[in-house]
């Protein structure tokens, strides 16, 4: 147990910061499962739509190192060219 004031003022914002991103990356995967749904069920408006709404959120993911900044490129690029491959 943190027995120091600085430790336990580190010990509050570790699970505040905790929460906050186990928050952004359940958005992140929550975005990127509707793409692959709407991939799965074969609806390209529906993926495209989608993929733009889950574009900002991975980004905002990455900027704020919940994933990684490439992790998060790839899967936007791969997202798109499956999405393209539908045609």
């Amino acid at each position: 147990m943190a027995s120091h004031k600085s430790a336990e003022k580190r010990a509050r914002q570790t699970t505040r910061r905790t929460a906050v991103n186990s928050a952004r990356r359940s958005r992140v995967r929550g975005s990127i499962k509707k793409v692959e749904e709407a991939i799965a069920a074969g609806d390209k408006k529906a993926a495209l739509a989608a993929l733009r709404a889950a574009q900002p959120e991975i980004q905002r993911g990455a900027a704020s190192h919940v994933i990684a900044k490439n992790a998060a490129a790839r899967r936007v690029s791969r997202l798109n060219a499956r999405i393209k491959a539908m045609a």
